[in-house]
């Protein structure tokens, strides 16, 4: 008896001689293994059904209006797959559904109740159902609605008196409401108004105003001479301005 014959009797093993024992793989056996094995743990620790998570997930405010905004996956076809939204604040471990958003065939969720602290940073994130299977959660980036939202152009009213024109300005309303149930205005938030006159016989722009009122009066306008007025608002504490408004043009009596 060899010594690992022995070694294994007096271990009370009772095993086929060493003869007998199946040959072991060679080069080419133990590669093709290799590879099946690390192809099947690849699959394993590949995240599920990566190619139905939503793509481009990300948030878009419009004064303070924050709208959350995703492209389907590339192996979900048209609108037959449906999606799920969960939010939550920066900080927070527990996400939460969107109730409204849950089991939507649209690409977008308007999260803005959910969002409403316009000084807190926020999360969104969707996942889709195809067919009974589920993908990973796609999640945007933070998102600051005060930092991050952008400011429509004022309403402008433009009204001829004694040879002046007067200009009425309004800001756009938040999505807020105030303890009497009516809308905010961006005002709330210290906007200046700038207003400007293009003087179209000589292609020249000049600001008439600038200041927080409201009602604008435009004076010493050349008779019979066409004018374009077009208006913007800035935000002092943000530095940011608003696109301009579209021109609105008068002829001078």
């Amino acid at each position: 008896m060899t010594p690992v014959e022995t070694l294994l009797g007096n271990a009370g093993f009772r095993g086929k001689p060493l003869g007998s024992f199946p040959p072991q793989p060679g080069p080419f056996h133990l590669s093709s293994y290799a590879r099946a094995l690390g192809t099947r743990m690849q699959a394993e620790t590949q995240p599920a059904h990566e190619s139905l998570k939503p793509q481009r997930v990300h948030f878009q405010s419009q004064n303070f209006h924050n709208i959350l905004h995703w492209q389907p996956g590339r192996a979900c076809p048209g609108n037959s797959t449906i999606y799920f939204v969960q939010y939550k604040t920066y900080g927070q471990r527990q996400w939460k559904n969107k109730e409204d958003c849950w089991g939507i065939r649209e690409f977008f969720c308007d999260l803005t109740n959910e969002t409403s602290d316009i000084w807190e940073p926020y999360y969104g994130r969707v996942r889709t159902t195809l067919a009974g299977v589920h993908s990973g959660w796609t999640m945007t980036q933070r998102f600051s609605p005060w930092w991050e939202t952008k400011i429509d152009p004022p309403f402008m009213n433009i009204t001829q008196v004694n040879g002046s024109l007067l200009v009425n300005l309004h800001a756009p309303n938040l999505p807020y409401r105030d303890q009497k149930r009516k809308n905010v205005s961006m005002e709330y938030y210290g906007l200046v108004y700038r207003v400007f006159v293009i003087n179209n016989s000589l292609e020249k722009e000049q600001k008439v105003y600038e200041g927080a009122h409201r009602v604008v009066e435009i004076e010493a306008l050349t008779p019979h001479t066409g004018y374009c007025i077009v208006a913007e608002m800035y935000q002092p504490t943000l530095d940011r301005r608003s696109q301009r408004s579209q021109e609105r043009c008068v002829e001078s009596p």
